[in-house]
């Protein structure tokens, strides 16, 4: 057979023989810098540096300023904590559960309570993994005999999860004898892993690694204790269900009572809202409630049954739209593109809100603009309000947490919720559910049945919606007075199927196509529930459709 014959980036052209591996590519030629390299490029399709060459062409490198390098050095990263936690403790439990703190949140379960000094061992043996440099083998079995494997590991989370794989066939990870199963792709050997840290976080542990802006170094630690106390909370409502992998919540569609799961975990849900409005209730001074979050946590539906449960309260909730004081479209601020940034702050007439805050509060009426989004200018309709002397102004956006967009109110007036989907459930122990993998799964569903965006316009869209929340929510969090979790464990049974046949429209030449396999792969792990047994008041209504709030 040829050579062949392919085209680096930098315009050189070489010959390669058949069989080279990308990973020697890289090596032969000098393309590695001090980036850490993770997956390659073969005529702009995806590739571990672990396959062999069949093809002339171009070939580029990955490294981790990209998302999809991020999330395969961080995937890899995992794979070694995992090694050395069952080299230095064999009967141990190791699970991988949320994002926090710039990290990943973990517990390591084994005979004596997980201390600073195991943390320090395991990181001692993670380095010695890594200056080993350890290649990472994909390999396929049957998925009896990866089952198999798992069964002697005695992990019973992976069995269920694999029993529900429609094929016959699975591909697993192997690092110097230890077995593994992930979704997505791993780096071709561990001496890629340059920078990490691993640190104690009673209970458990924190996984550090650098980010895509930074990728040369890790950020400063920040505590999330609000944000860490929800999580807990979210492991809790995990053990309540019965169902803290989806192997188990699939058992439980297929074998058990699926209606009177979800009934529990809606009451679970109306019982913290109801939680909430008791919060609000005792805190006589409050007057306004400001709730944010992250796009497609479900803010619309969580503000009308706050407001339900302050009505029990004896309070008259008063809804307030942000949208409705944009500014005119022509003054709008631009971001570094030249771009209407319409998630800035000073996109909003911060002047006009709070003088009809100021107004509302002090017993007055206000006039209320609203927001032709067609012409890009305010109107005034007439729609004049009046704050009764039990009333509460309820205002929900991105920016509810951010002190400038209510600095004229007094502090103890106002009462800020941060609301996101934070999952209790994980495909296994070391496959973790991101929170935004199920937001960006609710969006796919909610974009497509109400607002006309494809598929592929939702998920090119997605990266700018992750930067303005970045900056915009998230560093607000710790400000919040309460948090509430939107999540609920079923939802993405749900979502499923709607989503999939969106997703299996975008082909092999878009350029969310990576991403879009990526979320294929994840939500076939989901056995389906039909969405008419989701009640009407449920937060999964906003997506779906169906709601007994408002009409799409």
């Amino acid at each position: 057979m040829n050579n062949f014959n392919i085209g680096l980036k930098d315009g050189r052209h070489i010959l390669v023989k058949p069989g080279t591996i990308l990973n020697d590519i890289i090596k032969d030629n000098s393309l590695l810098n001090d980036i850490p390299v993770v997956l390659g490029k073969v005529n702009n399709k995806l590739y571990e540096l672990g396959e062999i060459i069949t093809q002339e062409g171009n070939f580029d490198t990955v490294d981790i300023k990209s998302r999809i390098g991020m999330m395969t050095y961080v995937r890899t990263l995992q794979f070694v904590l995992i090694k050395a936690v069952f080299e230095l403790f064999p009967t141990a439990k190791i699970s991988i559960e949320h994002s926090l703190s710039k990290g990943l949140f973990g517990e390591i379960h084994k005979t004596s309570a997980l201390d600073v000094d195991d943390i320090y061992d395991i990181k001692n043996k993670m380095s010695e993994i890594i200056k080993a440099d350890i290649p990472i083998r994909k390999i396929a079995l049957s998925k009896a005999k990866a089952i198999e494997i798992f069964r002697e590991y005695d992990m019973q989370d992976k069995v269920k999860l694999l029993k529900y794989v429609n094929s016959e066939e699975v591909k697993l990870y192997e690092l110097d004898g230890r077995y593994d199963y992930f979704y997505g792709p791993m780096a071709y050997s561990t001496g890629v892993l340059k920078t990490f840290d691993l640190i104690y976080y009673e209970p458990g542990f924190i996984l550090r690694y650098p980010t895509s802006e930074q990728p040369d170094r890790i950020p400063k630690f920040q505590k999330h204790e609000k944000l860490a106390k929800v999580f807990y909370e979210a492991e809790q409502w995990g053990e309540i269900l019965g169902v803290g992998s989806v192997g188990a919540l699939n058992d439980e569609v297929v074998n058990g009572d699926i209606v009177n799961l979800i009934r529990v975990a809606e009451a679970l849900h109306e019982k913290k809202i109801a939680y909430i409005a008791d919060m609000i209730h005792q805190r006589e001074k409050v007057k306004l409630v400001l709730i944010a979050g992250p796009s497609s946590s479900g803010k619309t539906t969580f503000s009308k049954r706050l407001g339900i449960q302050l009505r029990v309260n004896g309070l008259i909730p008063i809804f307030i739209s942000l949208d409705d004081y944009f500014v005119d479209r022509e003054v709008t601020p631009r971001d570094e593109n030249g771009e209407y940034d319409f998630e800035s702050i000073y996109a909003l007439d911060l002047e006009l809100f709070n003088d009809d805050l100021k107004l509302l509060l002090q017993g007055f009426e206000a006039d209320i603009p609203s927001f032709n989004f067609k012409t890009g200018k305010r109107e005034w309709n007439g729609n004049k309000i009046k704050m009764p002397e039990n009333g509460v102004l309820i205002i929900e956006g991105i920016h509810g947490l951010n002190e400038i967009l209510t600095a004229s109110i007094a502090r103890d007036s106002k009462f800020k919720i941060y609301i996101s989907p934070l999952t209790q459930l994980n495909l296994d122990d070391h496959n973790r559910i991101s929170t935004t993998d199920v937001r960006m799964t609710r969006r796919i569903v909610r974009d497509y049945l109400s607002r006309g965006y494809g598929v592929e316009d939702t998920l090119r869209m997605w990266p700018s919606v992750k930067r303005g929340e970045e900056k915009n929510i998230f560093v607000f969090q710790e400000q919040a007075d309460a948090m509430f979790n939107s999540n609920v464990v079923y939802e993405l049974c749900v979502l499923k199927k709607i989503a999939l046949a969106e997703l299996n429209k975008i082909g092999a030449d878009s350029p969310v196509y990576y991403e879009a396999s990526r979320l294929r792969s994840f939500l076939n792990f989901f056995v389906d529930v039909d969405k008419d047994l989701v009640p009407d008041n449920s937060i999964i209504r906003e997506f779906t459709g169906g709601s007994c709030f408002y009409q799409y």
